[in-house]
């Protein structure tokens, strides 16, 4: 990680020639065992040595380490930074130190521990120090370095990981959400967003970071991983920070960028896929379903509307969605995907939502609009076939039957006359379908084929229905393959002209002055079958005769005279026709 800080470091043991460090080897201990005589100079035992050291004390570094120090005669200690409490600061190589020390630091790494033997001419000679040390007393000490910069030291940083593709780099003045963890040099941990699972949120450049990392920070993606090194000086300097930083420490932070913008950031919207023959977009006004994935930037999902199985449904520009949906949503078309990234002052602000979006989060929606209409919106019907024939159309009181299919706007079929393998049949104008429908199926010649696209206010409303979402748009393929005329509402029979004119003895077929059941039916029959008269279809036909019979034989004998015949206009003749069923 240091590497980039390093200057040329002296070979370490087990870099040298074999010859040298046997050499090497044998003047230590000699050193070290001659004990009867004066020591020469520094001896230095290197007992822990970490696995990996990329920088080494050299001159004019500044080191922070705790020692023991302790006579080599009696093993009595005389100093402690441990006792203390307090690492040892101070810069190697420039006097600061005895000279033994000065020599005995250098080529050292974090967390080595050494043991210094220092001789009296190198430490405090034949004066001795404050009553504390001797005269010519031979010093150890028994170091472990903390830390190492020097005053040339700048911020270093390397990425760990990247993804594959970043649209945009942070810069000054953007906002940031990142996770770190935060150790010393030594590998000791001093901070850690993650423990509170919550990220650190900060303006870069603006003097809200501490100025390493106000650097380090700089051109980095959205899920980006990097070591940012910071040296004390530019971090919290000689005072260091409460109890988890000691003064003049270097920073090591690994840091996973969450999200970034920037207060002058607008909406960005990507059109993924739009349909061929969109012919209307939406505007402010219009409802729309849709289904979305939310997202932060980082990927992290925090809402979906395909895991409810239900779309999001709201009208556009009215203030019911976040300021940034609301201006995303309009200039859509039906079936059209796009990506929605929404900074935070256009969505949730610095509040965040609860558990669910935190404070300045920008937002990312992944949509595919379903259907949109216009509470003002009539039925659309688009004639797609038609016979070149074409005398008879539907109207109100007719018997249908037809054919259908039944989808949502994205193409998904809710219902189908195929599934129960025969035509529908209904009465037009009996509000046996819904409104849409019976406006689709209104003037259609047999044969003919019709799309219709009915908007929820025509059909099955806000609450929708068994198999139908809320506020659907549907879309219908019909295509009517019978009809019967009908007969007005009320009535079970009606003549296509002028009836007979006396009615009676055109009923009395056998001119016998009355009228039994089986020769009425003859009569009406006749009428329909040349066309005069027209019964009420899809009911039984002779049911409909005998409640005809029955309402014009007043005295029940089973037969009509007659007397019982009131004259066309009277208000019970009226009655005669009616459907009293």
């Amino acid at each position: 990680i240091l590497s980039r800080l390093t200057r040329p470091a002296a070979p370490r043991l087990s870099q040298m020639d074999p010859i040298i460090s046997a050499l090497f080897f044998l003047l230590h201990v000699a050193a070290a065992d001659c004990t009867g005589g004066p020591l020469v100079d520094v001896i230095i035992d290197r007992y822990d040595i970490p696995r990996v050291c990329p920088r080494e004390v050299q001159t004019e570094d500044f080191i922070r380490y705790h020692f023991n120090g302790s006579l080599f005669a009696d093993g009595k200690k005389f100093d402690s930074s441990h006792d203390r409490g307090k690492a040892f600061i101070s810069q190697v190589g420039l006097g600061r130190l005895i000279t033994g020390m000065d020599r005995g630091l250098q080529g050292m790494c974090v967390n080595e521990r050494r043991r210094i033997t220092v001789p009296p001419h190198l430490a405090f000679g034949s004066i001795g120090a404050g009553g504390i040390i001797p005269a010519d007393a031979v010093l150890v000490y028994d170091v472990l370095l903390l830390d190492i910069w020097n005053a040339e030291d700048k911020v270093q940083s390397r990425t760990i990981s990247k993804p594959e593709t970043c649209t945009r780099t942070t810069a000054p003045s953007d906002f940031l959400r990142y996770h770190y963890n935060g150790t010393l040099l030594s590998g000791e941990t001093f901070d850690s967003s993650h423990s509170s699972n919550k990220t650190y949120d900060a303006y870069l450049g603006q003097g809200d970071l501490i100025p390493g990392m106000d650097e380090g920070l700089v051109g980095m993606c959205v899920g980006e991983r990097r070591i940012i090194i910071v040296p004390p000086f530019l971090a919290y300097g000689e005072n260091g920070y409460g109890t988890t930083v000691p003064p003049q420490a270097t920073l090591v932070f690994e840091v996973l960028l969450v999200d970034v913008f920037n207060p002058k950031d607008d909406l960005i919207v990507e059109v993924k896929e739009v349909p061929e023959g969109c012919t209307r977009r939406t505007v402010a006004g219009d409802y729309i379903r849709y289904h979305y994935n939310g997202t932060f930037q980082d990927g992290v999902a925090f809402d979906s509307s395909y895991q409810r199985n239900s779309t999001y449904n709201t009208y556009i520009g009215m203030g019911y969605v976040i300021r940034g949906m609301d201006k995303a949503l309009q200039g859509l078309c039906m079936g059209e995907k796009r990506r929605i990234t929404v900074p935070p002052h256009l969505a949730y602000g610095e509040e965040g939502v609860g558990e669910l979006i935190p404070g300045s989060a920008v937002l990312v929606f992944d949509i595919h609009v379903i259907d949109f209409h216009n509470p003002n919106d009539a039925v659309e019907i688009k004639v797609t076939h038609k016979p070149q024939e074409c005398n008879v159309i539907s109207e109100a009181d007719d018997l249908i039957q037809y054919c259908y299919n039944c989808s949502l706007m994205d193409g998904t079929l809710l219902y189908s006359s195929d599934q129960f393998n025969s035509p529908s049949t209904t009465t037009l104008g009996g509000n046996k379908v819904i409104q849409g429908l019976e406006e689709g199926l209104s003037g259609m010649c047999v044969g003919e084929k019709r799309e219709v696209v009915v908007p929820p206010h025509w059909g099955h409303g806000e609450n929708g229905a068994a198999g139908v979402p809320k506020s659907a748009v549907l879309l219908f393929e019909l295509e009517l393959v019978e009809l019967q005329k009908g007969v007005p509402e009320g009535y079970m029979f009606v003549w296509l002209g002028d009836g007979p004119d006396p009615l009676f003895p055109a009923m009395d077929l056998n001119g016998d002055k009355e009228v039994p059941l089986e020769e009425f039916s003859s009569f009406i029959m006749i009428q329909v079958k040349e066309g005069k008269g027209r019964l009420r279809p899809g009911l039984d036909s002779d049911g409909i005769i005998k409640d005809m019979f029955d309402n014009q034989d007043l005295n029940k004998d089973g037969r009509i005279i007659e007397d019982e015949l009131k004259p066309e206009g009277d208000e019970e003749s009226e009655a005669t026709k009616r459907d009293e069923l």
